[in-house]
């Protein structure tokens, strides 16, 4: 590769692992807020690390990571690789996931969920189970657009950083705006649903889902300015 296109590579890489790694940043943001708050900090940190730490370690084993791609199970005419077991037990764990705290919130009557009822090394199991699940396709698609694995290796680092930022903002924001946590865990809840497509081959694509999502919260931003310019008058 030349000097140009290892640039492309680069950047088009850390843009994807960025947009990627979006689903795991909110994962990540929701399960920690079940932390008291002066140990949410850590688990972000913890958590984002472990996801660098899988991503670099599966780029190493590239040839392990591609035979995962072979059948391995056949159910009614249906051949399931090791990848398509991970992304359905990962899709069920993360629907499971969701639908547990949606419940929680429905339970606090429009409040906030409970916080500081989940234990710490729970949490990070919970972060690790997802991290398997979305460094496998991160990863993935990391092999098919680099040829060097050391560029690879740089915008997953990038990517990375950008998250553990954002993880910040985002869990600030969460905290903030209650409401917004009931959206983002209906868009985890349609991720577990594509990850278990997925897994039976099924692809679907996720800009729909996050175009989907992005109306929703505008439909909310506009509901509340309403509803705010209201009780001002």
């Amino acid at each position: 590769m030349g000097g140009f296109d290892i640039l492309a590579a680069f950047l088009s890489l850390c843009l994807l692992e960025i947009v990627l790694g979006i689903d795991n940043v909110l994962f990540i943001a929701i399960v920690a807020s079940r932390l008291p708050k002066e140990r949410r900090r850590t688990a972000r940190m913890i958590g984002l690390s472990v996801g660098l730490l899988l991503r670099i370690a599966l780029l190493f084993s590239i040839s392990w990571l591609i035979s995962l791609n072979k059948p391995v199970l056949s159910i009614l005419a249906h051949d399931f690789s090791w990848r398509d077991l991970i992304l359905i037990t990962g899709g069920v764990f993360l629907v499971l996931k969701a639908c547990h705290e949606i419940i929680k919130q429905v339970d606090a009557e429009g409040g906030p969920a409970e916080q500081g009822g989940a234990s710490f090394a729970g949490v990070i199991v919970q972060i690790a189970i997802i991290d398997v699940v979305f460094s496998i396709d991160s990863v993935l698609t990391a092999v098919g657009i680099a040829d060097e694995i050391w560029v690879m290796v740089a915008a997953i680092c990038v990517a990375i950083l950008v998250m553990i930022i954002a993880a910040e903002s985002v869990s600030a924001f969460l905290e903030r705006y209650a409401w917004m946590k009931m959206i983002g865990l209906a868009l985890l809840v349609l991720v577990g649903v594509v990850l278990i497509a997925d897994g039976f081959n099924h692809h679907i694509d996720r800009t729909y889902i996050y175009l989907a999502v992005s109306l929703a919260i505008v439909v909310s931003v506009v509901r509340i300015s309403v509803s705010r310019r209201k009780g001002a008058s």
